[in-house]
């Protein structure tokens, strides 16, 4: 059986996540952890998420071996008091792996919201202010009354400007790079790709509020949408035209090139790991274990949190001809994953490799 997804990067052992019995921490009333539904199976799930009225319903993907998803079930079991409207659940990441797989979850804490069964928003890490500003605003427009229209109106148009503004260049499209969901999408991002253009995008199918506001907002009435610099450029029609007339190049912020970043990033130090999480917060189990046996090396190292650039995180297996993360380098040459270095741990070899010695 594989992990989730990337979350784990190779065969589950069979009791590698299992939870000891749980007990309710101290600083959480058991009235209030009570208040956050567990989801089992993904039959619990599916109960849990056909909420009436629309409600909404806040699901923490987590797993027992990270100390800040302990954090995050307090932090929930909390917002749960103050939000009685709200369902919150929690699912245990590597235990339901057939949702897990579903939602992409690659990481732990990850947090999900749903309407009437959709997934509208998406949180990942262990950012409290952030699930508190995302409950309260998703909480609010399940019961937004007639007389406040404005007042959602404006706030939806500050949320836009802020994902317009997230990334120098922005697609707004139907999916992502790596699985676009219509043909202009794809098209979209294939000349971008071509061009070398370094973007983030948005998926409007992730948040029916984004997609139906932002084509009033940018009076375009159609996807994709890419902006450069906060300013609308248009659609694929506009973008082919661009590209016909030799200007699309100058219209994008120059970019460093990927295999150009990449290098940069490997030989950052002369020990180098990729990882999700970092020294002081892994956020998989692979990475925690080969955090501990670097450190009980005693050799000095640095890490690159994979989960903080997709682009990396995606690109970095490719050039690596390594598909799965953690990835260790030594001055700028691959030494492999986790079973690899513990190999090397077991051989009395891994020491001299990390000082450049074998």
């Amino acid at each position: 059986m594989r992990g989730v997804g990337p979350l784990l990067a190779g065969p589950l052992r069979p009791t590698c996540c299992r939870l000891r019995p749980r007990s309710v921490p101290a600083s959480a009333p058991a009235a209030a952890m009570a208040a956050v539904a567990e989801a089992g199976s993904p039959e619990r799930f599916q109960e849990l998420l056909q909420q009436k009225g629309g409600s909404l319903v806040v699901v923490h993907f987590w797993a027992p071996w990270a100390p800040q998803c302990i954090q995050m079930n307090n932090v929930m079991a909390e917002l749960a008091k103050d939000h009685v409207q709200v369902t919150f659940v929690k699912l245990e990441a590597e235990a339901v792996p057939e949702v897990s797989e579903k939602y992409e979850i690659s990481s732990v804490p990850t947090f999900l919201f749903f309407k009437n069964s959709q997934k509208i928003d998406r949180l990942d890490g262990a950012h409290a202010p952030e699930l508190t500003r995302k409950v309260q605003r998703h909480a609010s427009s399940s019961s937004v009354t007639i007389g406040s229209n404005d007042n959602v109106k404006e706030d939806l148009n500050v949320r836009l400007k802020k994902l317009i503004n997230a990334a120098p260049c922005m697609l707004f499209m139907k999916g992502s790079p790596q699985e676009p969901r219509c043909g202009f999408s794809r098209q979209m991002v294939e000349i971008l790709n071509k061009h070398n253009v370094l973007f983030s995008s948005f998926d409007i199918f992730s948040d029916e509020e984004v997609r139906q506001g932002l084509k009033t907002y940018s009076n375009w009435p159609t996807y994709p949408q890419l902006y450069v610099a906060g300013d609308l450029i248009g659609g694929l029609d506009i973008v082919k035209e661009l590209e016909a007339s030799g200007e699309l190049d100058t219209i994008f912020p120059k970019a460093q090139k990927l295999e150009d970043k990449l290098k940069g990033l490997i030989n950052k130090a002369p020990v180098m790991l990729f990882m999700k999480g970092n020294k002081q917060a892994a956020k998989c189990g692979f990475s925690k274990q080969i955090i501990e046996i670097l450190n009980g090396t005693g050799v000095d190292f640095e890490t690159f949190d994979i989960l903080e650039d997709e682009e990396v995180r995606r690109e970095l297996k490719t050039y690596s001809k390594w598909p799965t993360y953690p990835q260790l380098y030594v001055k700028g040459e691959l030494v492999g994953g986790l079973d690899i270095v513990k190999e090397l741990k077991e051989n009395g070899e891994l020491l001299l490799i990390l000082k450049g010695e074998n």
